[in-house]
């Protein structure tokens, strides 16, 4: 069975797998549209709708309405309440894969494994969140992969028109990836070399997107409607209003990106205006946020700089907010002389979901080439496809591919292939700083350090016999590692216990910390002295208690969906 490559979006979901030829195919469903609108309305409290069906009635029943759900993965504090029910982001966002997962099987396509891709920024608990919204729709996660890595997946790997074929070993490029969607930014560089994908530097906002243009747009909107109708209730004031104002807001920028000006129909509390909207007046409302995207596009380009890639080859342009004309103009005038040529629109709305279905059957081939070697005694159990040597790594290729059917240059193509990423964010623990006496974070892992990561440290008992050490570890939340813990995201509140009796003042414990390509972090105990690994028993914020999880897997199971 393929494994399946979803493109989970703010805005817009996608779902594709790779053909009989090796190529990434979107999957439309009973729509024939390739993308589901990222929208949730909760009928009742047995039934609920999603895609384009939802969106429209948002401007009817927008109480009951979900929308801009990815932006809330990772808070474990958030719930949607709808007739009397509450609804976790992880909860709301399966529902959207239930929706991408039948119109595949709409198709005739099976899906029980999948890829689901992520921003690059985002950090441990939201990618956490990801996995259990796969859970919750009865998938199985085989990884959650970095969008920017995605897109480039697709360009380089995909052979898609305008991009190399790097299984051919075409020339090495470094690619910046500025990916800008409906609610998240990403900036990364990437070098493509001969069968490998490295990421050099990755910088982004996963609360800044096209969602905030459309927002900006609705105030203007909203403000030009009260000035022609001073009697007349502002439309942001009635959540319906509200709705119907933003999503007028979206259609104009849409509009705006092919034409000079639009105009816009506000009809609200028995008034009506036609405002008329030009491209010009859309950009100067808007030009803070395009100032964010560069000043972050900025700070990755200086990291790559600094790690050998002063320039960058091309710049793919990716996320349907890219097509704004403000964007490549903005990058063209403010980033100029850090990159060559001109930068190009990359099939910006549905390339991430092909990439997450090539990564997907290189995941797959991969798992099947190793069984394998494993099953004939040429390769140990753990070890890497790496560790094979290269004649029985041939032979079992060429096995593999004669007995699923499929052309040994793929199956050669997933395991030549290499991804190598980085950390998105730095993460560490809280410890007392022994000149200051202050608690602040003692940072381990950097951003922009080369995944897979594995960091230890030792702490020390304070007193003879202590049968458990408390640890926080915390995730960096800015551009730049604060000593202040205010600045910092508690990830894990954990407690060490399992220490034996005997040892005195200041026996070692040793605490290694694991991440692996998929960005999620592992933590492990030690104790040296003893030689015996320990308890640790921690709670995280995205993690969702048993109970929560079972309520919310209860709820899940009662709901119908609706047309």
């Amino acid at each position: 069975m393929a494994v399946h490559g979803i493109d989970l979006g703010t805005t817009n979901s996608a779902i594709a797998r790779t053909g009989a030829d090796g190529r990434p195919q979107v999957l439309t469903g009973l729509s024939g549209s390739p993308t589901t609108p990222s929208v949730v309305l909760f009928a009742s409290a047995g039934e609920h709708v999603v895609g384009e069906g939802a969106r429209r009635e948002a401007r009817l029943d927008p109480e009951h309405v979900c929308s801009l759900v990815k932006r809330r993965m990772g808070d474990a504090e958030w719930r949607f309440v709808a007739h009397g029910k509450a609804w976790s982001a992880p909860a709301v966002s399966s529902l959207i894969l239930k929706s991408l997962v039948a119109d595949a099987e709409f198709c005739g396509d099976p899906v029980k494994s999948v890829v689901i891709t992520v921003p690059a920024y985002f950090g441990d608990e939201e990618r956490r969140a990801t996995v259990l919204a796969g859970t919750y729709a009865d998938l199985d996660v085989v990884d959650v992969l970095s969008e920017p890595i995605a897109a480039a997946l697709a360009y380089g790997f995909g052979r898609l028109d305008g991009g190399p074929d790097l299984t051919k070993g075409d020339s090495p490029e470094t690619v910046l990836v500025y990916d800008l969607g409906g609610g998240t930014f990403d900036a990364t560089v990437i070098e493509l070399a001969d069968r490998r994908i490295s990421v050099l530097a990755v910088e982004g906002d996963h609360q800044l997107g096209g969602a905030d243009w459309d927002e900006r747009l609705a105030l203007h909107l909203s403000r030009r409607f009260c000035a022609e109708n001073p009697d007349a209730e502002d439309p942001l004031d009635d959540s319906a209003g509200a709705q119907a104002l933003v999503l007028a807001a979206e259609r104009a920028k849409h509009q705006l990106s092919e034409v000079e000006s639009t105009d816009v129909v506000v009809t609200h509390d028995g008034a009506r205006s036609t405002i008329t909207v030009t491209r010009a007046e859309l950009e100067e409302l808007t030009a803070p946020l395009l100032r964010r995207t560069i000043d972050l596009t900025k700070a990755c380009l200086a990291e790559a700089a600094r790690r050998g890639v002063p320039v960058v080859d091309r710049v793919l342009l990716v996320g349907g907010s890219s097509r704004m004309p403000a964007v490549a103009a903005a990058i063209t005038r403010e980033l100029a002389g850090s990159f060559r040529g001109t930068p190009e629109l990359h099939d910006p709305d549905l390339a991430v979901a092909r990439g997450a279905a090539l990564y997907g059957e290189k995941k797959e081939l991969e798992r099947m080439v190793g069984d394998d070697l494993r099953s004939r005694g040429r390769l140990r159990d753990g070890a890497g496809l790496d560790e094979a040597l290269p004649a029985d790594l041939d032979a079992a290729c060429r096995r593999v591919a004669d007995a699923y059917g499929v052309p040994l240059a793929q199956v050669r193509r997933a395991v030549e292939i290499q991804v190598d990423t980085v950390v998105s964010r730095g993460f560490g623990v809280l410890a007392v700083n022994s000149f200051t006496g202050r608690l602040e974070p003692t940072w381990l892992v950097h951003r922009n350090d080369r995944l897979p990561i594995r960091a230890r440290r030792s702490f020390g008992t304070v007193r003879s016999d202590q049968e458990a050490i408390n640890i926080t570890v915390v995730e960096q939340q800015g551009q730049v590692e604060s000593d202040r813990v205010e600045d910092a995201k508690v990830l894990i509140n954990g407690r060490i216990t399992g220490i034996p009796p005997g040892f005195g003042e200041g026996s070692e414990v040793q605490v290694t910390f694991e991440m692996g390509f998929d960005g999620v972090l592992h933590v492990f105990a030690f104790h040296v002295e003893a030689g015996i690994p320990l308890e640790l028993a921690a709670t995280t914020g995205a993690t969702l208690s048993q109970a929560e999880v079972a309520r919310e897997r209860a709820q899940l199971g009662k709901l119908r969906r609706r047309g």
